[in-house]
């Protein structure tokens, strides 16, 4: 497990370099953005991702680990404006970190939960089966905000966002580390 945790973490810290240099760049011009579009911003991600997957290439100079990321930090986008969608409050590079790291300890903690379960089977899983999994996680996603957040058994959309979250951290370890 402590192998595991160093792999998830080394791919987190990539991810959150990125964030903040797009913040830096940007601030937090994605706020926005109403939590629907942010979904379909991970949508228009993992669409591609299955694309390039399909047709073994691309044209665009970003390939499916930098979409990965963007998955990542977008469901972390998504968190945040869950939490904070109403207020438009604007939040510092600071704040917006601080933010950024709190649900990265909360979706790290749902991982080690869910490893200890699950025996690490995500460590005999395809990349391609991530990108799937993340889609129909979008899909869900997707239907409970057209019932405007309602379900009657299911985890809400916070839930659909941390899984995706680490899907995007398996197939990345599992791209950097091949069998």
């Amino acid at each position: 497990m402590n192998h595991t945790l160093a792999q998830y973490n080394s791919e987190i810290a990539i991810c959150r370099q990125l964030f903040d240099k797009k913040n830096t760049d940007y601030g937090t011009a994605w706020r926005i953005l109403r939590p629907k579009s942010i979904t379909d911003q991970i949508l228009i991600k993992a669409l591609r991702i299955r694309s390039i997957e399909d047709k073994g290439s691309h044209m665009v100079n970003e390939g499916i680990e930098d979409e990965f990321i963007g998955i990542y930090n977008y469901c972390i986008i998504g968190l945040i404006q869950l939490g904070h969608w109403q207020n438009n409050a604007e939040f510092s590079a600071v704040e917006i970190m601080n933010l950024f790291d709190k649900e990265v300890e909360e979706t790290s903690a749902l991982m080690l939960k869910k490893n200890h379960d699950y025996g690490e089977a995500w460590r005999e899983m395809r990349v391609s089966s991530f990108t799937d999994l993340i889609l129909m996680k979008l899909n869900r996603t997707k239907q409970i905000e057209d019932n405007s957040g309602i379900t009657l058994v299911s985890e809400g959309i916070d839930a659909n966002y941390r899984d995706m979250m680490n899907y995007a951290i398996f197939a990345l370890i599992t791209l950097h580390n091949p069998k």
